[in-house]
């Protein structure tokens, strides 16, 4: 059965303003298994910390896998490293 993404099969991005030009972010990425270790790496080396990898669902095709994650920084910094690790996504825009 196909799981529309208003049932949570969508990546989520969330920015707050903080202070100066910072902004903290969180939100989670809907990931399949050979996306995970690129998307990892990538947040990491943007400075977002991954606060949570777990499956919700028993027996879909392919296996999908939620990323947490977390930062408090340059909002333009951060933006940057989401969009490079949308990059390793196979994501296609909503129409």
């Amino acid at each position: 059965m196909d799981v529309p993404p208003a049932m949570g099969i969508a990546t989520a991005l969330n920015f707050q303003p903080t202070s100066g030009r910072k902004a903290a972010i969180t939100g989670d990425f809907v990931l399949i298994s050979s996306e995970v270790n690129p998307v990892i790496r990538i947040l990491k080396q943007n400075g977002i910390e991954v606060t949570a990898l777990h499956s919700h669902m028993l027996d879909e095709s392919p296996r999908l896998f939620f990323m947490h994650f977390w930062a408090n920084d340059d909002g333009l910094k951060l933006a940057k490293g989401l969009r490079a690790a949308l990059d390793k996504t196979n994501v296609k825009p909503a129409s």
